[in-house]
This record gives structure tokens, sequence and C-alpha cells, in this order.
């Protein structure tokens, strides 16, 4: 008899996992990497396809924060239609299909970047409201 010791969870609202942060640090450090290289392809187009599964699967999580910090805003604020923008670009750019190609690799790098760049903006559009009036 084979036993399991994984549990599936039932989260079809994504609850679960937006309560978790992001490991940052590494996919800024391999987007850095990326977008640095130059010269000759040097590597096998798995290795190329691996790294933007990474990247890709690394910027579909980013753009689902994105959108629940852009949920936050009021319907007419500047900073929400902006991400809706970056967000639009986004799923097309996330709906291509990957190549095991530098300037894919690249091109996903960018993305995760951009990602990140709008994700700051709305924190810091949500950080005055979320900051209590002081009883001055």
């Amino acid at each position: 008899m084979h036993t399991s010791t994984h549990t599936v969870l039932y989260d079809p609202d994504g609850l679960i996992e937006a309560e978790l942060p992001l490991d940052r640090e590494p996919y800024e450090s391999l987007v850095k990497a990326v977008l640095a290289w130059t010269g000759p392809d040097t590597m096998t187009t798995r290795d190329y396809e691996q790294i933007a599964l990474q990247l890709t699967g690394h910027a579909r999580a980013v753009a689902s924060d994105v959108r629940c910090r852009a949920d936050q805003l009021p319907k007419d604020s500047g900073p929400k239609a902006l991400a809706d923008l970056v967000l639009k670009e986004a799923d097309g750019r996330l709906s291509a299909t990957l190549e095991g190609t530098v300037r894919c690799v690249q091109n996903r790098a960018r993305l995760v970047r951009a990602l990140y760049e709008r994700l700051d903006r709305l924190e810091a559009a949500l950080a005055p409201e979320r900051v209590a009036p002081s009883g001055g």
C-alpha cells in the first residue's frame, strides 16, 4: 500500500499563497546576472529553457502580488491604472511560447524586474493608507 506524505490544499482564491512573502533576493540576483549576459551563447538550449521557466514561474507569482496590491487601491487611482497596464503587458508576455534562447530568458528577466518595480510603487502608494492617523 502506498501512502503519500503530501497534502492537497483546496485554495481556489489563492489566500494561502497571498500570505507568503516572495523570496525576492535570489530572483533579483538571477535577473541581474541574466541581463548582464553579452557575447556568444554559452549554455545549451535546455539550460536557457530551465532558466526561462524559473523566471516565468516567479513572474506569475509577482504578477499575482501586483494584482492583489492594485485591487486594494481605488478604481480611479493612477497607481492602479499603471499596475493594470503592466499586468496586461505581463499577461501577453507570459503567454508567449518559451524558447531556449538568451533573448527569451532576458525578456523574462526584464518582465520580473518591471513587475517588482510596479510592486514597490504600489506598496509605496498603499503605505499612507496603512498608517493610522495620529491623535496629535
